[in-house]
């Protein structure tokens, strides 16, 4: 019976955390940050919680402040107000203390933005993202002939067509007819630009936000530490359609990866599903095991 239930939990594990079946999304309620997917994001979310131990604080004292002030110095209780005008170590309190504050904010905050805007300096995978009313366009620089191809919001009457039925992988007005694809443990940089107006390319699960200018290229990062699929969507008003314009990468293995780049200079709609195939069946795989172990 021990090993039995030994099996059983190893079973739900492995169904839990199974390659690829993995998807970062936004969820119902979610207050705080999607699991971090890269070791910037797990930075971010360091700094996060450091933050709160300043901000919690400091909003107490403040209101405990306001409540005493209210309360010590009401008319009532003061019908002669003070004429206090100056106190000097009150001020030399209130000028040395935020300084002391911001100073343990700013280096930490300081450190992350180097670190976010400092990419590798031989990064394993180059992607240019081009911004588009109200679509994303992508160039892989591999090789002699660069990959293009355009990514926009899947339509909910070609889920079955994409082989996209599965609404919790693929939400609603997240979901994409063409994902970027890239191999789990590589530094990826990615080149962003706009053609027409503002944008924004933003990935919560990586810690990536950055701005698509038109005319400029704006460069970051990211060295996902996990398969699975991860969306994102544009963060800076561009239009009519600015809801309607999702980011979704998809974090496969090398092998996987270079299969499907061999096939997409070809067909990117079949390498998709090829490789979406081989997701599915790797995820069969774990689940016939499991069954059996039970």
């Amino acid at each position: 019976m021990k090993n039995k239930a030994y099996a059983v939990l190893a079973s739900i594990a492995c169904l839990l955390f199974a390659t690829n079946a993995f998807a970062d999304k936004p969820v119902a309620w979610q207050t705080n940050f999607q699991p971090a997917a890269t070791g910037i994001m797990e930075e971010i979310t360091w700094f996060e919680h450091y933050t709160l131990w300043f901000i919690i604080p400091i909003t107490l004292f403040v209101l405990a402040l306001l409540v005493w002030i209210v309360v010590r110095f009401r008319e009532k209780a003061n019908p002669v107000p003070s004429k206090t005008s100056h106190n000097t170590m009150i001020e030399i309190i209130w000028t040395v203390g935020p300084v002391l504050v911001l100073l343990f904010l700013a280096i930490p905050s300081f450190q992350l933005l180097t670190a976010q805007l400092t990419p590798p300096a031989n990064p394993d995978l180059t992607v240019k993202a081009t911004g588009n009313q109200w679509y994303w366009s992508y160039e892989y620089e591999v090789g002699e002939s660069p990959l293009t191809f355009d990514s926009l919001m899947m339509k909910e009457e070609d889920r079955a067509a994409l082989g996209k039925e599965d609404k919790a992988e693929y939400p609603r007005l997240l979901a994409v007819d063409n994902e970027v694809v890239v191999p789990v443990g590589k530094t990826v940089r990615v080149l962003v630009t706009a053609a027409d107006v503002i944008h924004a390319f933003a990935m919560p699960a990586f810690g990536v936000k950055i701005d698509a200018v038109p005319g400029r290229l704006n460069e970051t990062w990211f060295k996902a530490d996990r398969e699975g699929l991860y969306y994102g969507q544009c963060s800076e008003l561009c239009g009519k359609d600015h809801a309607y314009m999702p980011i979704a990468i998809r974090v496969v293995s090398e092998d996987k990866y270079n299969t499907w780049l061999a096939a997409a200079a070809t067909n990117i709609g079949d390498a998709n599903k090829a490789l979406m195939a081989s997701i599915d069946g790797a995820e069969k795989t774990v689940d016939v095991a499991a069954n059996a172990a039970q």
